[in-house]
């Protein structure tokens, strides 16, 4: 009885020494979790510092409509400026300083050398007459008002695609007449870019070589020739590296700085129009086309392409109307026009002034820019050019931004990581466009060396992207019922812009070569990729739940078959959440089925505004299927596994999802949510694909310029949880292959009598061979075969058991 006892007392005392093991390996895992940190999301919508920018902002918007309402109650033009302001139109001096800025940068250099270049163009200073300066005054001053003022700023900047501006957006509001419509839009958007390449070579450049004009610096420059190309670089670098911080900000001490830049340009041209007022007669058009096709017009047409360069900023006005508004960019043009017009004329009135003066009929170059001024006063001259000359850059690097951010939206080229440094969406940042142009720009640095050089380049690609818009803009107007103004506006733009066209030409073997071979690369990248796009949209399929739900209901609770993981997160583009994409479903079934607790199919938008958190979960009355719909504002990052374990978290909470409880360390070290395994689906051409050759390009040059543009993988942050890429066949029709033809294989014996039979004559023993009997010697065995079993080499015409020829059989 006592050892009876002794035994149950024990036995409480070993299982609570098992509960007490059982408890300290828990806790060992649950130790072992904290090595690594869980992808948790706070309690709060929003940060701090989203908290203080959206006081900021509703704080602006109070006191901005306490102004309208103030504004309102002051009679009719008080009423207007109340409807100016609420509409697409408004005004505000901070953005229109970023307007100066961002968008004037390129035009705002041109007085820099379109005069230059102008002179000699026509031999020098001593071969032009008050005609010839005249002339070329009146061609600048109606160019820059029928292109820039007229066709840009009156007519394109009312025709916008939500706020934005550019070639792209255009197209996005007429694509729907025509497919034609599409040629183009692609060229001209590909020059454009072509040209965003070296307008940031030119202008810095040209800027920087002004440094060697000033006394104390000529023998330094002297002593290092390659001195201008280094500081360029340094410049260049620089400005593409600033880039991350948004254009608000660097178009706040730009717009500053281009605020003095024009106001000297007016006053150091009034200064010089002083001394004679009546180069203003040039404002007659009349002078223009007298001297363009007089014979005293030693440049014969290609004056038009040295005219073009005053305009080369007005595309700029355009594309980057997004940025900083519509209404920012009308209360500003003014302002700028008169300048540049101020300047070109007083530079106009030096040129009579000074045409037979010894002292400059012999220089090689002359700039009249820079020597209408005083000594003293150019020193601040060169250092406000080097400045502008940053600046112009920077207008069309945001405008390539925009220009990408266009054509990804319209599948013309693949979808980059775009980031949102500023408060507002238009103020856009793409690190791979950036890294692009900034390669591509010292590129041409190192390819032409100076400006002189890369100018036979510039100017080219942008008289292209200015017909296509022209183009494009009168089917918009054709469309809108206003056919014989759309008439009008073609036939006056188009003859125009092809006299530009046709006299830039003239820098095709000079650099103009590289402009063109710049934008058929990129006009390629558009088009590979658009024809890819419509080749894979074509085969992609889309499944009901009736069609998939009895399948992974199956395959849910077959327990033969082990986990794959708990939860399988599929990434997806199609944000319809009633529906699952086939790729998925193959996924899920192709080789060996991938069972898990729960299927996850997730799409990711990003809205207008801009911090935005929300989603949308649909079950499919199920607990293992669930389609998930994320969007987020474009100022929030995407870091899309922390999102992921909130709504995990969230429908556990709730029961709509079964509890997973992990007792082993992962990654995410989160003990309450089961392992996870993001997925990746990757299309590929199969070798049998029925498609043709252009077809079969497209695809595969759509698959290396993705594989080049970056991954997903790294912008949803996925790459520390080692996501699986899969590559799945592109479903296109295939071609059949002839079918194989099954044949009987050949008895050894017959096989060996055939090769026998057939053997080479150079193989038959030779009766002087002295080693044939060793041959024999080694065969003999063979022979002594058991009397039931006989010798395949015993046949005979009476042989029943001699082995003969299968007969060939009848088809």
């Amino acid at each position: 009885m006592a050892e009876s006892n002794k035994r149950t007392s024990r036995a409480p005392k070993a299982a609570t020494r098992a509960i007490s093991k059982a408890k300290q390996e828990e806790e060992a895992l649950l130790r072992a979790d904290t090595f690594t940190n869980a992808p948790k999301v706070s309690r709060r919508t929003l940060t701090r510092e989203e908290r203080e920018a959206l006081a900021k902002l509703r704080e602006a918007e109070n006191k901005e409509a306490e102004k309208l309402a103030s504004a309102s109650s002051k009679g009719r033009l008080g009423r207007w400026w109340a409807r100016l302001q609420s509409g697409p139109d408004k005004i505000t001096w901070g953005m229109a300083i970023v307007a100066l800025g961002v968008v004037y940068g390129d035009i705002g250099t041109s007085p820099l050398y379109t005069a230059q270049t102008f002179l000699s163009g026509q031999g020098g200073i001593g071969s032009v007459d008050r005609a010839a300066v005249l002339g070329m005054l009146s061609l600048v001053f109606w160019s820059i008002t029928l292109i820039t003022t007229v066709k840009y700023v009156l007519i394109a900047m009312r025709i916008d695609n939500n706020g934005e501006g550019g070639i792209f957006a255009l197209y996005s509001l007429i694509r729907r007449h025509g497919a034609w419509l599409a040629i183009p839009a692609m060229l001209g958007g590909a020059a454009f870019l072509a040209d965003s390449v070296l307008t940031p070579a030119v202008s810095i450049s040209s800027a920087v070589e002004g440094l060697q004009t000033l006394p104390p610096l000529e023998q330094l420059f002297d002593d290092n020739p390659s001195l201008t190309l280094m500081i360029t670089v340094v410049i260049i670098v620089v400005l593409f590296a600033v880039q991350s911080r948004g254009t608000e900000s660097i178009g706040r001490v730009f717009g500053s700085i281009v605020l003095i830049w024009f106001s000297f340009l007016a006053i150091v041209g009034v200064a010089n129009l002083s001394n004679d007022w009546s180069v203003f007669e040039a404002l007659n058009p009349v002078y223009g086309v007298r001297f363009l096709f007089s014979p005293r017009n030693a440049a014969g047409i290609a004056l038009m392409g040295t005219v073009f360069l005053s305009t080369t900023g007005a595309e700029a006005l355009y594309s980057d109307m997004g940025h900083v508004g519509r209404g920012n960019i009308y209360f500003t043009w003014p302002f700028i026009k008169v300048a540049l017009v101020l300047n070109y004329f007083g530079q106009g009135a030096w040129m009579l002034a000074n045409d037979r003066n010894p002292d400059y009929t012999t220089m090689r170059t002359l700039n009249p820019f820079f020597q209408m001024m005083s000594p003293n006063v150019r020193y601040l001259a060169v250092i406000l050019s080097v400045t502008a000359g940053v600046i112009a850059s920077q207008a069309l690097i945001t405008g390539a931004f925009t220009m990408v951010s266009e054509a990804t939206r319209l599948n013309w080229m693949p979808h980059l990581q775009v980031r949102y440094p500023a408060r507002t969406r238009g103020q856009l940042y793409i690190p791979v466009v950036n890294g692009v142009l900034c390669v591509s720009t010292l590129l041409v640095l190192a390819l032409f060396k100076d400006s002189e050089h890369i100018s036979a380049a510039y100017g080219l690609a942008l008289t292209v992207t200015m017909i296509t818009t022209t183009v494009l803009l009168g089917v918009y107007i054709w469309h809108s019922g206003r056919r014989f103004w759309a008439f009008v506006f073609v036939v006056l733009f188009l003859a125009i812009q092809t006299l530009f066209f046709v006299a830039s030409m003239a820098k095709f073997l000079h650099g103009g070569w590289f402009t063109c071979l710049l934008t058929c690369a990129i006009l390629f990248v558009m088009v590979t990729w658009d024809q890819g796009t419509k080749l894979e949209r074509a085969q992609r399929r889309h499944m009901q739940p009736q069609d998939f739900l009895p399948a992974l209901d199956k395959l849910h609770g077959d327990f033969r078959i082990p986990y794959f993981a708990d939860n399988i997160v599929y990434l997806t583009s199609d944000s319809e959440t009633k529906r699952l994409d086939t790729d998925i479903f193959f996924s899920i079934f192709a080789d060996h089925p991938k069972r898990a607790r729960a299927w996850w199919a997730v799409s990711v938008e990003t809205t207008d505004e801009p911090f935005t958190r929300e989603y949308s979960v649909e079950r499919f009355d199920t607990n293992y299927i669930y389609r998930v719909r994320i969007r987020l504002g474009f100022k929030v990052s995407q870091s899309i596994p922390a999102y992921i374990h909130q709504i995990m978290h969230d429908l556990s909470k709730s029961g709509e999802l079964p509890k997973q409880k992990s007792i082993y360390p992962k990654v995410d070290a989160d003990p309450d949510i089961g392992t996870i395994r993001y997925v990746l689906i990757h299309k590929a051409l199969m070798p049998e694909s029925k498609v043709s050759a252009w077809g079969a390009l497209s695809l595969q040059a759509k698959y290396t310029i993705r594989r080049v543009a970056g991954s997903p993988v790294k912008w949803f942050g996925l790459a520390p949880y080692n996501p699986l890429v899969e590559v799945q066949p592109l479903f296109v029709s295939t071609r059949r292959p002839p079918r194989l033809q099954r044949i009987e294989p050949l008895p050894r014996a017959y096989a060996e009598s055939v090769r026998i039979d057939k053997a080479d004559p150079a193989a038959v023993p030779d009766p002087m061979d002295t080693t044939s009997g060793l041959g024999r010697l080694v065969h003999a065995p063979e022979a002594s075969v058991p009397s039931g079993r006989p010798s395949a080499r015993t046949s005979g015409k009476g042989d029943k058991n001699a082995v003969r020829p299968p007969r060939p059989t009848r088809r």
